[in-house]
């Protein structure tokens, strides 16, 4: 099999990866058929995750403006996935100029891809990590080029700690970041949710994603509250993410539903 020029040696392009199989569902193309063909049975299971992906990245968006008016210039995006139109740096550094941004990603494609498009870009770069090895991603020698860790950080964490089993304590990661950290940094996180009435299309849903190098996770409010312990929770608290500083002119009556929550917090 014939790869693009793009693709890191080494890529194991037949089990799908949830950072290829979310760049399609945004419209991009930096994925496999293996990645394709992953999310047209996802699709078929429970409709409404092509919408899902696209909320999820303008929450994401929303959150980025956000932190920027509040002051924060340096962004650390861990499970950042591939860049596509409309990512942290391009948001950022619109609202901010001298905005920072590290971007994170398990996945080699996700690193390879960011790192040929930000070539030109001074203030932001892509590093292969693991969520759940935070210090090398923190004591990573281009992390500590680009980011001051005397001042304040912003930590994405956008549809990445549902990907964290228990056994794995994502609280006890978040926890890790959040002491290296100086005060007046911030978490944002996506999480998906349990929807309370599609019990059977979840299952099917979460049995399909064991088949992949990610297994998900659903967690309810009160638990992704309790993965942000030590942190205050900014209004309007653990929500949908489509009511998290909602646009304006968006229409509640076209609002999909959504399992899928939103949170911010600030280390005091």
């Amino acid at each position: 099999m014939e790869l693009p020029t793009w693709v890191p040696e080494g890529v194991n392009v037949t089990v799908p990866n949830a950072a290829r199989v979310y760049d399609y569902a945004l419209g991009g193309y930096h994925n496999f058929t293996v990645d394709r063909d992953f999310l047209h049975q996802a699709e078929a299971m429970m409709p409404g995750l092509v919408p899902m992906a696209h909320a999820n990245r303008a929450y994401l968006g929303r959150v980025v403006r956000w932190l920027a008016a509040a002051g924060v210039r340096q962004f650390l995006d861990i499970g950042s996935g591939i860049p596509t139109l409309g990512n942290v740096h391009e948001v950022a550094q619109a609202a901010a100029p001298d905005s920072r941004v590290m971007y994170v990603d398990i996945d080699p494609v996700a690193v390879a891809h960011g790192r040929a498009i930000l070539a030109d870009n001074p203030r932001a770069t892509a590093i292969e990590g693991d969520l759940r090895r935070p210090a090398d991603i923190l004591n990573h020698p281009e992390a500590l080029n680009l980011l001051d860790l005397s001042e304040p950080v912003a930590v994405l964490l956008n549809a990445v700690l549902h990907f964290v089993s228990d056994d794995e304590d994502p609280a006890g990661i978040v926890a890790s970041i959040r002491d290296a950290l100086v005060s007046g940094s911030y978490f944002a996180v996506s999480h998906v949710a349990p929807s309370g009435g599609y019990d059977t299309e979840e299952e099917s849903l979460r049995r399909l994603y064991e088949r992949t190098p990610t297994p998900f996770y659903l967690r309810t409010p009160d638990q992704v509250a309790s993965i942000l312990n030590g942190l205050e929770i900014v209004d309007p608290g653990v929500v949908s993410i489509l009511d998290w500083h909602p646009d304006p002119e968006e229409e509640a009556d076209d609002r999909p539903e959504l399992a899928v929550l939103g949170a911010v917090g600030r280390k005091p």
